[in-house]
């Protein structure tokens, strides 16, 4: 079953990743044929007056897929994030980020192990963008919350659990201080759970108090339920306990079976061009496509394409065959060639 996708290369480092993730997938023998499309910087560079071009959005709202490389973002100045512009124009509302401990890829926390999921509220919170100087040197921003938001991302992390295996729902909030705020966001998580309570159990932590928490024993932990600037903050947390960024996968799910797979790390463009990027993160996002398509689609091919890659990966990793950030030798091409050797 042929099945297509947009592709978004993305900037400095994207277009090595996102290629060493395709030469994989076809390697795989899975069925995917890619409409390419540019984002961020790269659609400057060629021509746009945009970098989120008319053409691109056309082409994932059409599809309703896509692989996305990373794509720079300017700090405190410039053009607005591409990632967020995608989320609220494509209505992306739940980011999904896997965490797990992984076999060669060593860090103080491998053992018990770390097996958690992110799921992140991605529309509203602070990152709704509204702000304003009331004053010089005076800045607001505001922070909006919606019952309709909070519940639909609550109805998918409770679905989500249940789907996947897992058993324990753990909300991150500050609503013994933002009481309106997050006090909405946990009141809709609570009555959500009322259906799922026969099925799954349900907690509620203080933001910073489980911030120290997960660090204290990572283990106790199964999916986190997070607003979006906690969610943002933890989810990078989480990936640091079992090697950082370019060991962790991330998607963002809409509604109508819509999704981005992406590579959650940064563009790199001081090592772009040089054969040093890890590709790992944007091959384990694109696994989670594979299965993603396999689910809404009904197709076993994708399942079994997505189950080789993950264990031709993990055989690479426990084999030392990893790249210089993971304390390898390999580059971006020999670590692919390494993957498909094993696949």
């Amino acid at each position: 079953m042929e099945h297509r996708a947009v592709l978004i290369p993305g900037d400095g480092i994207g277009p090595e990743v996102t290629g060493a993730a395709v030469r994989i997938l076809e390697a795989a023998g899975a069925e995917i044929q890619w409409e390419e499309h540019l984002a961020g910087v790269a659609a400057i560079e060629a021509g746009s007056a945009d970098v989120l071009p008319d053409a691109t959005m056309k082409a994932v709202q059409k599809h309703r897929i896509a692989l996305k490389g990373p794509c720079t973002t300017p700090i405190g100045e410039g053009f607005t994030s591409v990632n967020v512009a995608l989320r609220k124009r494509l209505d992306l509302f739940g980011a999904v980020r896997p965490v797990r401990s992984i076999d060669g890829v060593n860090t103080r926390f491998s053992d018990p192990g770390v097996d958690l999921v992110v799921v992140r509220e991605n529309t509203e919170g602070l990152y709704s963008g509204i702000e304003n100087i009331i004053t010089p040197g005076v800045v607001t921003s505001l922070k909006v919350v919606t019952e309709q938001a909070s519940r639909r991302i609550a109805k998918f992390a409770f679905h989500y659990a249940a789907t996947r295996g897992r058993r324990r729902i753990t909300v991150l909030h500050k609503a013994n201080i933002m009481k309106q705020g997050d006090g909405l966001f946990i009141r809709c998580a609570r009555e959500e759970f009322e259906a799922w309570k026969n099925e799954l159990e349900y907690e509620e932590l203080i933001i910073d108090a489980g911030s120290m928490r997960i660090v204290q024993q990572p283990e106790r932990f199964d999916i986190l339920l997070c607003e979006n600037l906690y969610g943002d903050v933890v989810s990078d947390l989480c990936a640091g306990l079992v090697g950082g960024l370019g060991v962790t996968p991330g998607a963002n799910f809409g509604m109508d079976n819509a999704a981005i797979f992406e590579a959650v790390h940064g563009s790199a463009p001081d090592i772009a061009g040089q054969n040093l990027a890890n590709p790992l993160a944007i091959i384990m996002s694109s696994v989670m496509m594979l299965r993603h398509i396999a689910d809404t689609a009904n197709d076993s091919s994708c399942g079994s394409a997505a189950d080789r890659i993950r264990d031709a990966y993990n055989a690479c990793l426990v084999a030392g065959e990893k790249t210089r950030d993971l304390g390898g030798s390999l580059g971006t091409t020999e670590f692919t060639d390494a993957v498909i050797a094993r696949l």
